[in-house]
């Protein structure tokens, strides 16, 4: 079913820190508003005495019924920095839902491939199948530069323990002495040992087209039909 597009002005109801560079912004969810996991809103903020207008992907699912939350790396330019200075009671217009990258437990297994703040559809979709008890078997492998980096951490491995048909997997590329996870990016040898049965899986990848197009490669080189890849491109970090 498509969810008619809302556009609605709200206010600021909480800022999350996720990590050091990484914050979640959550906003008072009205009772009209229906979207599907994965999907992105539009986002409209005051700069000085201008809007300025940007999309983000929806990374709250949409079980969770009193809030929408997008999140969103830090990057230093300007809308980025007008982000960070928002304050909770801040005024946005907000625009949604739009965009096809979505599950709803279409297949019985899918994967998950994502690096840095590409995980953000993947947050709602795994949120999503956790608290619909649905039996998609997931698999989502995530790559970060190191393991302050990971995003949405906590939450993962909390859903891992309700959900027993959702496995993550955490890499990074820089490590210290306490990790004894996988290191370096994700290649051949991770998909094979933690997605034995990948011929049998939709794929989901999101993250920078540098990576989408590597991590394509791969799957193509697995013999993992075109067909069974869906992928969501995000311009940069």
């Amino acid at each position: 079913m498509v969810r008619p597009i809302l556009k609605f002005e709200t206010n600021v109801k909480e800022i999350i820190l996720r990590t050091h560079d990484v914050k979640s912004f959550r906003f008072p969810r009205p009772e009209s508003f229906n979207y599907k996991p994965g999907q992105f809103m539009f986002l409209t903020i005051k700069i000085g005495e201008e809007e300025e207008r940007k999309h983000f992907t929806i990374s709250s699912s949409p079980t969770e019924k009193d809030f929408i939350e997008f999140t969103k790396k830090l990057t230093g330019h300007s809308f980025s920095d007008a982000l960070d200075a928002l304050k909770v009671g801040d005024w946005v217009e907000i625009e949604a839902p739009y965009g096809n990258f979505t599950f709803e437990g279409e297949f019985t297994k899918i994967g998950m491939i994502s690096g840095g703040i590409g995980i953000t559809p993947f947050r709602s979709i795994c949120k999503y199948c956790t608290d619909k008890l649905l039996e998609t078997k997931i698999t989502l492998l995530y790559g970060n530069h190191t393991e302050k980096d990971i995003i949405f951490r906590k939450e993962f491995e909390e859903m891992q323990e309700q959900n027993k048909n959702l496995k993550v997997v955490f890499t990074v590329s820089e490590v210290c002495e306490s990790w004894t996870g996988y290191t370096g990016r994700i290649d051949i040898g991770m998909i094979k040992n933690e997605v034995p049965d990948y011929r049998e899986r939709v794929f989901y990848i999101c993250g920078p087209l540098i990576m989408i197009k590597a991590i394509e490669n791969l799957l193509e080189g697995l013999d993992v039909p075109r067909g069974n890849i869906r992928k969501e491109i995000f311009p940069g970090y």
